[in-house]
């Protein structure tokens, strides 16, 4: 059973969710004050963090902030809809994913086992071999990654978008491509959190010695991760 911390300070909104996601077999804590969050992350007590922005004391961004410096636990963000900024600002420091207030339970559940099934084992029929491209060895069983000898730490959707370029290393890979394979649905129109994922990515790769990046991107198109 996961457990999941539901920081939010809408009660009415908060109870429905809890009730909902118990019903479909989570184990769900709640709380009004991200700082339960920052101390979950911390004790590695919980197995994913649903998190609102618009919160009173300290905002969603800032706790997000702090959990990354901690944890890299799967962290859904909750945000007031239409607002590009919050939504971008959350993917750049790391959340897995996040959905527009306000949002249906079973939106909300749909997006969680979305995530837990990135940052967890792999099911039966789920592929465990090794891939190795260039200096980049994903190991698809453990989920785990090395660049360069190192070990690579990445939250559970930039491993997911990392090893889909990996498998095809060299090629050109459409974002509708990247959407499947990584998130399992379609790209929807506007959505931009593969370029924010795949921003995070090249900056823990780094630049190659000709100062360019090694995921490149081919405008309108998609990516490619460069091997050589």
């Amino acid at each position: 059973m996961n457990k999941v911390l539901l920081i939010d300070d809408d009660a009415e909104l908060t109870t429905l969710l809890q009730e909902y996601l118990v019903e479909e077999g989570y184990d769900v804590v709640t709380d009004t004050d991200g700082r339960a969050a920052i101390a979950a992350a911390a004790g590695n007590t919980v197995d994913i963090i649903v998190l609102d922005i618009m919160m009173p004391r300290m905002n969603g961004i800032e706790v997000l902030q702090r959990i990354r410096k901690l944890s890299q636990v799967p962290v859904l963000m909750l945000t007031a809809r239409g607002d590009d900024v919050d939504r971008i600002s959350g993917l750049n420091l790391g959340a897995d994913d996040y959905v527009p207030k306000p949002c249906s339970p079973g939106e909300l559940a749909a997006r969680l086992r979305a995530i837990l099934r990135r940052a967890g084992q792999p099911a039966a029929g789920v592929s465990t071999d090794t891939i190795r491209a260039g200096q980049l060895v994903i190991h698809s069983g453990s989920r785990s990654a090395e660049w360069r000898g190192e070990a690579l730490e990445l939250t559970g959707t930039e491993f997911s978008l990392l090893e889909v370029l990996a498998r095809s290393a060299g090629q050109l890979v459409s974002k509708q491509e990247i959407s499947k394979r990584a998130f399992g649905k379609p790209l929807t129109p506007f959505d931009r959190r593969i370029d924010v994922h795949i921003s995070s990515v090249r900056q823990k790769l780094g630049l190659r010695e000709d100062g360019q990046s090694w995921i490149q991107s081919v405008r309108g198109q998609g990516y490619q991760l460069l091997v050589d």
